[in-house]
């Protein structure tokens, strides 16, 4: 959801956020009204952020879209608007949002968004093409705790794996669009397309997951060990550090 702001401020920006507050000292719980879940999870209230630009002259003060965007998007609005290329190398993810600010696109351009938790796949979201429902997939949810809170307090944040989660087969399926609060999974009995959504959902997972290239792992033992030859610095050699200054 993005909201076009009317004040006076005299520069592009963008705002988004999360309300949080505390909840039993040190334990952090959602304020998400009417979402169910909260920060660390995929579930609605997890990871709807409103977010707010202004550009005069530019865009139209007082509009409202709400529409599904992502801080992907970001970068290559930036680039379009710098009057720059982006790479053709790899797979960029985010879409300009120029064309749904400034009204020449009515609808978002990602058909599909994938949320992860960590390095797993959790949920998928399909808007459809010309179509007014939003379709959510879960492939698995964190367990509350305690067993009928809105977050996993117990722990701080929600987990991703073992004990802490359940695996959905088939997975849960959500109309949004009917269903915001997510309290409502659909079955063969109650959503005809059942099978047919899955399936559009299965294609779009498994062509993104071949997108996806392995990389070397930041966080291994090679990458975070300090190396004093890739230092930089300019001082003396008491300080185990040199610079040639002429070069």
């Amino acid at each position: 959801m993005i909201s076009v702001a009317m004040g006076p401020i005299p520069a592009v920006y963008a705002i988004t956020y999360h309300l949080s507050y505390a909840y039993k000292e040190e334990t952090h719980g959602p304020v998400s009204f009417l979402y169910k879940g909260g920060k660390s999870t995929n579930w609605e209230g997890g990871i709807r952020v409103p977010g707010l630009l202004y550009w005069p002259g530019i865009l139209e003060p007082g509009k409202h879209i709400d529409e599904p965007t992502s801080n992907m998007d970001i970068f290559p609005t930036i680039i379009k608007l710098a009057g720059a290329s982006l790479p053709n190398d790899r797979i960029i993810d985010g879409h300009d949002l120029m064309p749904l600010l400034q009204g020449s696109a009515l609808q978002s351009q990602h058909e599909f968004l994938f949320h992860y938790c960590n390095a797993y796949l959790n949920a998928v979201r399909w808007h459809p093409r010309n179509s007014n429902s939003v379709w959510k997939v879960f492939y698995f949810t964190p367990n509350f705790s305690p067993k009928d809170s809105n977050g996993c307090y117990n722990y701080h944040v929600c987990f991703c794996h073992g004990q802490f989660v359940t695996q959905h087969d088939p997975p849960l399926l959500f109309d949004l669009s009917k269903d915001p609060e997510e309290n409502n999974p659909l079955t063969p009995e109650t959503e005809s397309h059942f099978h047919e959504i899955l399936q559009a959902v299965r294609h779009a997972v498994d062509n993104h997951t071949k997108s996806i290239l392995a990389v070397p792992n930041q966080f291994s033992l090679g990458h975070i060990l300090w190396k004093p030859w890739l230092q930089p610095c300019c001082s003396s050699l008491l300080q185990l550090c040199n610079c040639n200054h002429e070069s």
